[in-house]
């Protein structure tokens, strides 16, 4: 993560380090904190507290955005306990990436079903509750466990893999809706 040293996000938010959070608290204490550090209320200061008020925004947009989505909360989290995520690393269960081919080919069909836009809605409910699924197991991982091994580490790891996959695949279904909204 591209924070300053020694700057915790959860900290920086005055939240606990959970995986389930407060979105409704977070939401606030990040208008707050933008607020007390955007740069218009530094407009008459010193060319080093415009810049330092500068970097305290961006560190607050940072910490929100990486906070307030589940995937990029548990990268966030897996490597605050030391977790190397190697983006590079492409290897997946068999059987994920038979189910990822399957949706796939479901979504490549959608087009030429009778009606598309059901289609689509039915696949993105599928893979929606396949997101919220990993979701819930890696919450599970990490609220529940104050010091996840190393083969907890792994599986949240894989967690993260799959819905980084999953995000991409939900990615493609919006871009389809879109598509097919300028079509009709």
């Amino acid at each position: 993560m591209n924070s300053l040293p020694g700057t915790d996000y959860f900290e920086l938010f005055g939240l606990s380090p959970a995986f389930a959070i407060d979105m409704e608290q977070l939401s606030l204490r990040y208008r707050e904190l933008q607020r007390s550090a955007h740069p218009d209320r530094f407009a008459s200061a010193s060319a080093q507290e415009k810049r330092i008020s500068v970097q305290q925004a961006a560190l607050i947009n940072e910490a929100y955005q990486v906070l307030r989505t589940p995937l990029s909360r548990g990268r966030y989290m897996l490597a605050r306990l030391g977790a190397n995520i190697d983006d590079t690393d492409t290897s997946m269960e068999p059987t994920f990436l038979m189910e990822q081919m399957e949706l796939r080919e479901a979504l490549a069909a959608v087009t030429a079903s009778d009606d598309p836009f059901a289609s689509l809605d039915s696949l993105r409910d599928r893979i929606e509750a396949m997101e919220r699924e990993m979701v819930a197991q890696l919450q599970q991982l990490l609220d529940t466990n104050d010091t996840p091994g190393s083969d907890d580490l792994q599986r949240g790891i894989q967690l993260v893999r799959k819905m980084q996959f999953i995000q991409r695949l939900l990615g493609e279904v919006d871009e389809l809706e879109d598509q097919l909204a300028h079509v009709g």
